[in-house]
Order: C-alpha cells, then structure tokens, then sequence
C-alpha cells in the first residue's frame, strides 16, 4: 500500500465459501469493521431461496470496511493465523464518492419486445410511444434485469391482453402484475407467501396508477377453488416449486387460458414440463443466459 494516497475508506476482503462466510464476517466485526457485505466470488446464479431459507453463493466474497485511519497489516495478520492459507485476504483503499449517484447509475430505462419499458423513476424513457412502467430497484424480486424476469416482460408484451385477467404467481415487485395492466389487461391477481413482496407489489401498483386492477393475495393462506380463474397466467419463481404449485396454478387458470413459466434453468425445464402436462399442454421454450421460459396452455377436458 502506498502512502502519498489517502484513501477514504479501507476494505479487507475474503474470499472463502459459503460455509464460513458467516465465521469470517463475525471476525471483522470483532476486529472493527464498520460493516460486512456478502458478493460473488465466481460469477455463480443464486436462485431465490424458499421461506426460511437462507442461500450464499458457493464462492463468497465478504468484505469488511474500515475508517481511513485503520492500519490493515495486523488485521490481515490476525485473520491469516485465525484462518490459515485457504482464504485469500487482500486490504485495498476506496476512495468515498456519492454512492447514492454510483448505485443509480446502475439502472437506465430498459425495453422488452416491442412496446413495453421499465424505467426508473429518476430517468425518462426515451421513446414517446411507449408502454412504461415505472418501478425502481427495492428488496422484492423483480427489476427487469434478470433473464428469468425479461422473458416474462418480453412475452407480456406479444400477447393481447385486452379484458385480460392476469395471474401473476410469486408475484415479488408486482412487475409482470403491473407490466400486464398497463399493456391492457382488465385486471389482475397477485399472489405471494412473502409480505414485504406484497407490500411492495401495492406500492409499484399505486406509482403505475393501477392499485385499483391488482388484488393481492397471501399463497400461504389462499384457497385456489374459492378464487376466480384468471385468462392469462405466469409464474416466475423457481423450478422446485413451480412443480409443486402445479394444482394451485392449474386451478387458478382458466381453461384455454395461456401460461409462462419462468424461473428454470435450462437442465431443469424437462421436470417442469413433465409436471405441467397433467393439466396443460406444452407450447414451446425460449432460452436467454441459461435460463427459459416454459409457455402452455390450460386444456379444456383437464
């Protein structure tokens, strides 16, 4: 480390995996550390876990940040004699800037097919004629930036959804419940076991000036018989569970009605298809960064 640089910060960062990132986070709060953060080490998907269930990536990196002041080499030396070779450390400077602006910047208007935008709020789209939802990045899943999420936008935004009642299952951020009302869609049924996603799905609703289309609904406490069938469904979630919500899906879709999947890595789209089939048939498969999105539609003599 040179010493004509002031830096602003220091990090101390290891990388370790995700059985010991907890230990190492615990040791740079005993050594001082004004905060910890968890990153991907390897470039590796992590798929939202299932309630209750906490997931790391394989390779994590944790990270420790320390005032300016903060001589690293002892702490480094510590974790090395704490930690043995296995885990690299490193101590770099970070320079302070407006991290507000930094993280911002990460997110610009995005389109999906042909019409429809996601934008957040502090952009502008830059095409007159378009369909814009309006949503900016928070804690719920879905900002448009996954694949699994832009296959369900690009396909929302292919179908006729006038006087459309849309399901969307796992709904997260509302975004693909939302997307389909301002693309034309009568109405539409939000369904999630997690309260800060239906929280914010309201929210991204009452920005989008749909709050009074979308009818929100716990899954953990919802009786898929007692409730309307819905002409239009998609489900982004995971293939684990998308396999077993196949009853509760089926019986929330109307028949004739169509559906997309999403949330599937490629190796796992023929378990989904095969869970599917008892009451829908398959139509087809798009791919984009690994993973697809599953289309069918709901038999009338299921």
């Amino acid at each position: 480390m040179t010493a004509d640089v002031t830096p602003d910060w220091i990090e101390i960062k290891a990388r370790c995996s995700a059985q010991t990132a907890d230990a190492v986070s615990n040791m740079l709060e005993q050594l001082g550390a004004l905060a910890v953060t968890y990153a991907d080490a390897a470039d590796s998907p992590i798929l939202e876990p299932r309630p209750g269930e906490r997931r790391l990536w394989p390779q994590t990196e944790v990270t420790g940040l320390f005032a300016q002041d903060t001589d690293p080499t002892p702490l480094v030396q510590t974790l090395q004699q704490i930690l043995g070779d296995s885990i690299p450390l490193a101590a770099v400077k970070l320079a302070d800037k407006d991290w507000i602006r930094a993280w911002m910047d990460q997110f610009k208007p995005l389109r999906f097919g042909r019409r429809l935008w996601i934008c957040p709020s502090w952009h502008q789209v830059p095409d007159p004629t378009a369909v814009t939802v309006m949503l900016d990045p928070g804690l719920a899943f879905g900002t448009g930036t996954h694949p699994t999420t832009a296959l369900c936008l690009q396909w929302l935004d292919a179908q006729n959804l006038s006087g459309a009642r849309v399901l969307d299952y796992g709904c997260g951020s509302g975004i693909l419940a939302v997307a389909a009302l301002k693309l034309g869609a009568q109405e539409a049924l939000g369904i999630d076991i997690d309260p800060q996603a239906l929280s914010a799905s309201h929210d991204n609703a009452k920005r989008n000036n749909v709050a009074d289309k979308l009818t929100l609904r716990d899954g953990s406490a919802l009786d898929p018989v007692q409730t309307a069938p819905c002409t239009l469904a998609l489900a982004n979630i995971l293939a684990g569970p998308l396999a077993e919500l196949e009853p509760a899906i089926a019986a929330l879709t109307a028949p004739g009605a169509p559906l997309a999947l999403s949330g599937i890595l490629q190796e796992q789209a023929e378990e989904v298809i095969a869970a599917y089939r008892r009451d829908f048939d398959f139509i087809d498969k798009a791919v984009l960064d690994g993973w697809v999105r599953l289309t069918f539609v709901r038999r009338h003599n299921a």
